[in-house]
C-alpha cells in the first residue's frame, strides 16, 4: 500500500532552501540554538504534522522564508501562527542602504535551490572577465546580474538564499572595484561598496565582509584621508577575525593598509606594513584563501612594494623589485602590468633618466590600448607631469605623440 504523501508543502520549502536532507535542516535549526533531530522533521513531514514550539516555528519561517501555515502546518483551535519579524527587520535594513526592501515569502514566488548555483555560476564569469572585458562594458552587465540577485533574494530561503546574497556580495563589490580603480568614480563605488557589506551580512560571510570594508578604505586613503581610512581597516581587520582568514588574505589587508598610509605620506610606516605581510607569507597558514580574491598575490604584493619604495625615493630597490615583478606578473595581468610599467617610468624620471621613463611609459601606453585601466593611465600621467623639465627633449614629444594619440585620448577622457 503506498505511502501518504505526508507534508509536501514543508519538504518542498526545505528542498527550495537548499536543505536537501532531513538532517540538514535539522543541524541548521540546531546552529539556531534548538535542539531538533531528524526524527522531529520526519514528524513535521508526515500526513499529519504536529504544531511546532514557538521557537521551532520562528526558526522555520526564518530558514525556510514561508510562514508556519504555508508550511503545511495547521495551529490548534483558538491560536494563531506568530508572524516573524526578522524578514521585516531585514527588509528594512536593506532599503535604508538603498537595496530593494525583501516581502515576506509566499509558496508562489519559492526559486527551486538550482537558483543559487546558476547565479553563483554568473558571478564566478563576471570574476574572470574582469581581467580582460573593458570595464564600461563589464560594468552594466554585473549591475545588470546585481539587480537580478535582488530579485532573487526575495524569492529564496535559507541556504539558497544565503548563497544567493554572498554570489551578491561578490558582485557589487566587483562592480565598486570598476567603478573605483577603472573608471574613477569614487563616490559611486561608495555606494555600492556599501551595498556589498549588507550583503555580505545577509550572508553572514565575515571575510567577504572584510574584503569589502578594505576597500572602503581606499577611497578616504587615496584621498590622503588617513584617519577615515585607518578606522575603515580597523574594521575590516576585525570582521577577518571573525572568519577562517589565509595568510594572504590578512597580508592583503596590510597590503591596502600600506597602499593607504603612501598615499597620505606615509611609507616608512608603509613599508613597515609590507615587511609584515612578507613574513605572513612566509609562514603561510592552514587556511584556503577565498576563491573569490583573485586580486592579490606574492607578486601583487611586491608591486605594492615598489611602487612604496618609489614613493620613499629608495630609488634602486624601487627599480629591482618592479623589474621582477614585470618578470613574474602572468600574461593575463595585463592591467597590473600597466600600473608596473607605469611606476617603473617614475622611478627613472626621479633617477633623471628621461630617455628611460618615456620607453617604460610608451610600453604602458602600449598595454592600456588592449587592455584599458584608469590606474595605470593615472602612472603615466603623473611621469609625464614628472618630465616638464625635458619636454622639449625628442623623447618627451614622441611620449606625448602616443599618449594624446585619438585613442588613448578618448579613453582618458570617457574612464
Amino acid at each position: 500500500m503506498p505511502r501518504p504523501p505526508g507534508n509536501t508543502r514543508l519538504k518542498a520549502a526545505r528542498l527550495a532552501a537548499g536543505y536537501s536532507s532531513q538532517q540538514a535542516l535539522a543541524s541548521a535549526m540546531s546552529q539556531q540554538g534548538l535542539s531538533v533531530g531528524v526524527r522531529q522533521i520526519r514528524r513535521w513531514e508526515s500526513e499529519n504534522p504536529p504544531w511546532p514550539h514557538p521557537d521551532c516555528q520562528k526558526v522555520l519561517t526564518q530558514l525556510l522564508g514561508q510562514d508556519i501555515q504555508d508550511l503545511g502546518f495547521t495551529p490548534p483551535s483558538g491560536r494563531d501562527a506568530p508572524t516573524p519579524g526578522r524578514r521585516k527587520a531585514v527588509a528594512t535594513t536593506l532599503a535604508a542602504v538603498g537595496l530593494a526592501a525583501v516581502p515576506a515569502q509566499t509558496s508562489k514566488s519559492v526559486q527551486p535551490s538550482t537558483a543559487g548555483s546558476d547565479f553563483v555560476a554568473v558571478t564566478r564569469a563576471h570574476r574572470r572577465l574582469y581581467w580582460s572585458v573593458a570595464p564600461s562594458t563589464l560594468h552594466p552587465a554585473a549591475s545588470a546580474h546585481a539587480a537580478l540577485g535582488i530579485a532573487l533574494l526575495t524569492e529564496t530561503a535559507g541556504a539558497t538564499r544565503q548563497t544567493v546574497a554572498a554570489a551578491l556580495a561578490e558582485t557589487y563589490l566587483l562592480c565598486g572595484r570598476i567603478e573605483f580603480f577603472d573608471l574613477r568614480q569614487p563616490d559611486r563605488a561608495s555606494e555600492t561598496l556599501l551595498r556589498a557589506l549588507q550583503a555580505a551580512g545577509e550572508a553572514d560571510e565575515p571575510l567577504l565582509g572584510s574584503a569589502v570594508l578594505a576597500h572602503t578604505a581606499f577611497i578616504p586613503g587615496w584621498a590622503g584621508r588617513r584617519e577615515e581610512a585607518a578606522e575603515r581597516m580597523v574594521a575590516a581587520r576585525t570582521y577577518a577575525r571573525r572568519g577562517t582568514a589565509s595568510a594572504q588574505f590578512l597580508a592583503w589587508l596590510d597590503a591596502v593598509e600600506a597602499e593607504c598610509e603612501t598615499r597620505c605620506g606615509n611609507p616608512r610606516t608603509a613599508l613597515h606594513l609590507i615587511g609584515h605581510a612578507e613574513d605572513l607569507l612566509a609562514v603561510g597558514s592552514q587556511h584556503q584563501n577565498p576563491e573569490w580574491m583573485d586580486w592579490f598575490s606574492p607578486v601583487r604584493l611586491a608591486a605594492f612594494k615598489g611602487n612604496t619604495q618609489l614613493q620613499a625615493n629608495h630609488l634602486p630597490q624601487a627599480r629591482e623589485t618592479l623589474l621582477q615583478v614585470l618578470d613574474t606578473l602572468r600574461p593575463d595581468e595585463e592591467k597590473q602590468r600597466s600600473v608596473v610599467l607605469g611606476d617603473l617610468a617614475a622611478v627613472e624620471a626621479a633617477a633623471q633618466r628621461p630617455e628611460e621613463a618615456c620607453a617604460y611609459a610608451v610600453r604602458a601606453l602600449d598595454q592600456l590600448a588592449i587592455t584599458w585601466y584608469a590606474t595605470g593611465m593615472d602612472r603615466v600621467r603623473d611621469v609625464r607631469r614628472a618630465l616638464a623639465t625635458w619636454q622639449n627633449e625628442r623623447c618627451v614629444r614622441d611620449l606625448d605623440e602616443k599618449l594624446y594619440g585619438w585613442g588613448t585620448t578618448v579613453s582618458a577622457l570617457t574612464g
